[in-house]
């Protein structure tokens, strides 16, 4: 029988906390032009992927522009730590990945379609926030029908659809990579609300 010391979330204390502390450190280390290519070599933009470079899918999602802010990285926390307790690490590392790559190709697409200009194209786009997002739509989808899931799933919509309401000028393409990673999270809801109620989910099979 496994303890409850044993399902403590590991998995996503190590993602956060590598992910913030190799901010600080190529903040302190490297100078800013050094900065800036590594994180453009990082890139899931246009340039990096129409030429092939396919790992930035990965690493794109390691690196951040600058080290996040507390709260909002304590929430990342929370939220993965929950989702890996409850769920499981496997689980946790599918959803996180699939909001990732899934709404940084649809991006891609979508700039490649539009002919994008060569500023965007070469843009820098990392960060943890298609997979943060990704996690959030599923967990909110996945509660149990009601005023609650309602409720919470509408907010992170109007959340995600803010800039656009705002009008042109206060949107970018990553505004829109936040709303996909959103919406494709939420369609992992149901499939993870049905392994709960089949007793798949990461506490039950202990």
């Amino acid at each position: 029988m496994t303890s409850a010391v044993d399902r403590l979330p590991r998995l996503a204390p190590v993602y956060v906390g590598g992910v913030q502390l190799g901010a600080y450190a190529a903040r302190r280390l490297l100078t800013p032009a050094v900065r800036e290519r590594l994180l453009r070599h990082c890139s899931t933009n246009v340039d990096n992927l129409q030429t092939g470079r396919w790992s930035t899918l990965a690493s794109s999602s390691l690196v951040v522009e600058a080290p996040m802010e507390l709260p909002y990285a304590l929430l990342l926390l929370a939220v993965l730590g929950y989702t890996e307790y409850a769920y499981g690490a496997w689980w946790t590392v599918g959803a996180f990945l699939y909001g990732h790559v899934g709404a940084s190709l649809v991006v891609y697409g979508g700039l490649r379609a539009l002919r994008a200009g060569a500023r965007t194209r070469s843009a820098i786009d990392v960060g943890v926030s298609y997979g943060f997002n990704a996690i959030a739509g599923a967990l909110a989808t996945a509660l149990p029908r009601g005023p609650v899931r309602t409720g919470v799933c509408g907010g992170l919509l109007a959340l995600g659809a803010r800039p656009y309401v705002r009008g042109r000028g206060h949107t970018s393409f990553t505004d829109a990579g936040h709303l996909l990673a959103l919406v494709l999270g939420m369609g992992l809801g149901p499939a993870l609300a049905q392994g709960r109620r089949r007793g798949l989910g990461y506490r039950s099979s202990q």
